[in-house]
């Protein structure tokens, strides 16, 4: 355990709950400042067989990840997640959806998930714009990290926060405990090199950049991105603790 983990489990701040979708994902950038902030993480991987918690009473929040698969596969686990997704909504603790993450909370709230109408992905370093009621609530980096096929339509009775040139939906607010980005604002160097390198076939799909402008891009852009990504899971965590949820 480093040493940034064992200040967070000595922490009387709650332990956020962390879903992932692959075998070895730690919530990148966003689990390193989560532990920075003060809070274990208790990953879960529903895809691998962990359980998830029958209640979040002792949680401070739960952020539900990326993967590989779509949100519209008819795996039993996927299933199971989504259903599942009722209870922080439920118990009314702070959600953070990423990319597949959104578009599960997204689905659970009634939207759809779909392919672009013309066959467009979006991956790299892709501008962000925040609307005027993101604007408002907050200051947004000019480009973020995007490795998705697929979006999601706005749920009903959600507020759209960015958009995007190829997906319109980018980020959004259900409430005010409940969030969902399509894009990456976690990804590290090596979650990069990674995924550009074992799924390189994505990379010749229509909308797609080069492997080369996605490092080039990182090194432009992540700096912004994770400093954006540290007021924002202060902020979003802080919604929790308003209400005593937190401690």
């Amino acid at each position: 355990m480093d040493e940034d983990r064992a200040k967070a489990m000595m922490s009387d701040r709650l332990p956020v709950l962390l879903i992932s979708h692959t075998s070895s994902g730690t919530g990148g950038h966003a689990g390193r400042l989560l532990v920075e902030q003060g809070h274990a993480l208790d990953i879960r991987r529903p895809r691998f067989g962990d359980s998830l918690p029958e209640t979040l009473e002792q949680y401070a929040g739960v952020a539900v990840f990326g993967g590989p698969m779509s949100a519209m596969e008819p795996e039993d686990y996927l299933s199971r997640e989504l259903a599942w997704l009722e209870l922080p909504l439920k118990e009314n603790k702070p959600v953070l959806g990423i990319c597949l993450g959104a578009q599960m909370i997204a689905r659970s709230l009634g939207a759809d998930v779909r392919f672009h109408a013309e066959g467009m992905v979006e991956n790299g370093y892709q501008p962000l714009h925040p609307t005027k009621a993101g604007a408002e609530l907050m200051d947004w980096p000019s480009h973020v990290y995007q490795w998705h096929r697929e979006g999601f339509t706005l749920p009903q009775g959600a507020v759209r926060l960015a958009e995007g040139d190829i997906f319109q939906n980018q980020a959004f607010s259900y409430g005010e405990r409940v969030f969902g980005v399509q894009f990456h604002p976690e990804i590290t160097h090596s979650m990069m090199h990674r995924w550009t390198l074992l799924a390189s076939q994505r990379l010749a799909l229509p909308g797609a950049r080069p492997r080369q402008a996605h490092f080039n891009g990182h090194m432009r852009y992540a700096a912004s991105v994770h400093h954006w990504l540290a007021h924002f899971l202060k902020a979003w965590i802080a919604t929790g603790e308003e209400s005593g949820a937190g401690r």
